[in-house]
C-alpha cells in the first residue's frame, strides 16, 4: 500500500495546508498536492492544476492516482456549483481510474438538515456512493476556528449574539480533522465507510462563553435574538446575503440540535484523544484579544 499514489485536491486552503502538513508521516506513498492554482502551493510534493470548473483539467490532474481526498469547495454564493463542481471530480476520478474517495462532508447532511449547504454534501456523497468506487466520508462538524469570525467582537463588546437558544456543537479544531483526513487518506480503515468528526464534548454557546471568560479574564454573556434579528445583525455588519443566510441557517440547525452529535471516530482516525476546546481557546488568546 505504501507504493499508492495520494492526491489532495484543495490542498491551498486552510484544511488542505493542515492535511499536507501531516499526510507525510501518516505514509511513504506519492503525495500530489492539486489546486485550481498549483503557484499558491509551498510544498516539497508535486503539485498538479485542478479546476473543477474546468473539467478538462481533471484527466491529467487525476491520472495515476489511486486514493483522493476531495475537500468541499468553497463555491457557495452560487446554489448549485459547488454540488457541480464535486460530481465532475467525482466523474473524472473514476474514469482516471482512481479507486477510493475520501471526501470531508457534514453531520447528517440528509433531506430535512436545516443547514443551507447540506443538500450540496448528501447530494456529493451519493455521487461517491452510486460511482461504484470505494470511499471514506468524513462528516467534519463545526470547526472551532468558526468561532473566531464573532468572539473577538464579542469579547470586545462583552455580548455575543445568537439564535441558538441553547442548541449545542460537538466543535472539532481544523487540525485534528485534518489529521482525521490524512489519516484515512494514508490508510483507509475499510472499503466503505463514514466516520463522523467531532470533538470530545458537545457545548452550547453559554458553555463557550464561560470557557472565554476563564481563557482570556473577559466577561461574555450570551444574548438570545431571533434567527431574523440574528441576521439583521450580520447584514449591518457588511456581510453578503448568501454568508448571512448560510450562518443563519447553522443557527437553527444548532438550536433543532443537528450539530449536537459527539462520538470516538476522530479519535479512531487519529490515535489520540482530540483538542478539548479549552486548550483551542487557550492557543487563539492572541487572536480573541486582538
Amino acid at each position: 500500500m505504501s507504493q499508492d499514489t495520494l492526491l489532495i485536491t484543495g490542498a491551498s486552503g486552510q484544511l488542505g495546508q493542515l492535511v499536507l502538513k501531516h499526510i507525510a508521516s501518516k505514509t511513504g506513498a506519492k503525495v500530489i498536492a492539486a489546486s485550481r492554482d498549483p503557484s499558491k502551493l509551498n510544498t516539497k510534493f508535486e503539485t498538479r492544476a485542478a479546476d473543477f470548473d474546468k473539467p478538462e483539467t481533471l484527466p491529467t490532474a487525476f491520472a495515476g492516482v489511486d486514493r483522493l481526498l476531495l475537500i468541499s469547495t468553497d463555491a457557495l454564493a452560487v446554489p448549485g456549483q459547488r454540488l457541480k463542481q464535486h460530481q465532475a471530480a467525482i466523474a473524472a476520478a473514476k474514469a482516471a481510474g482512481v479507486k477510493h474517495i475520501v471526501y470531508t462532508s457534514l453531520p447528517n447532511p440528509e433531506p430535512g438538515n436545516l443547514i443551507s449547504f447540506a443538500p450540496d454534501h448528501y447530494g456529493t456523497e451519493q455521487a461517491i456512493i452510486n460511482s461504484g468506487l470505494d470511499y471514506t466520508l468524513l462528516r467534519n462538524n463545526w470547526y472551532a476556528e468558526n468561532t473566531l469570525m464573532a468572539l473577538p467582537h464579542a469579547i470586545q463588546t462583552g455580548q455575543w449574539y445568537t439564535s441558538t437558544n441553547g442548541g449545542k456543537i460537538g466543535y472539532i479544531t481544523r487540525e485534528d480533522a485534518a489529521l482525521a483526513s490524512a489519516s484515512a487518506l494514508a490508510n483507509p480503515p475499510a472499503p466503505k465507510a463514514t466516520f463522523t468528526i467531532t470533538g470530545a464534548k458537545a457545548l452550547s454557546h453559554a458553555d463557550v462563553a464561560a470557557l472565554v471568560t476563564e481563557v482570556t479574564g473577559k466577561p461574555l454573556s450570551v444574548v438570545d435574538v431571533s434567527d431574523a434579528d440574528f441576521k439583521a445583525g450580520l447584514i449591518a455588519a457588511g456581510l453578503p446575503d448568501f454568508v448571512a443566510d448560510m450562518l443563519t441557517s447553522a443557527e437553527a440547525a444548532i438550536r433543532a440540535g443537528q450539530l449536537s452529535a459527539v462520538t470516538t471516530d476522530v479519535q479512531t482516525l487519529m490515535g489520540k484523544a482530540p483538542t478539548t476546546f479549552h486548550d483551542f481557546l487557550t492557543t487563539a488568546k492572541g487572536a480573541l484579544l486582538a
